[in-house]
């Protein structure tokens, strides 16, 4: 499961202020939200993720997740 990717529809007003949160974040990894927009955003974000994603209605879900989290530290920095 872990090859597998996710498509989902964001809207582009969503999208740039992701961006721009994102990249803010790259630069200094604290996530602060100084603006409506941004909680905006994320939760756009999350709706997005909640109606393509199963594994949070699994049974099994918080194994899974902590699965996903053991691969993504893993990979850090390895592309």
């Amino acid at each position: 499961m872990s090859g597998d990717t996710v498509t989902f529809e964001l809207n582009r007003d969503a999208a740039l202020v992701l961006f721009e949160l994102l990249a803010d974040f790259h630069l200094s990894p604290r996530l602060e939200l100084p603006e409506l927009a941004d909680r905006a955003a994320l939760v756009k974000l999350h709706g997005a993720l909640e109606s393509t994603l199963v594994e949070p209605f699994q049974p099994e879900y918080r194994d899974l997740l902590e699965a996903a989290k053991r691969r993504l530290t893993e990979r850090l920095g390895t592309g």
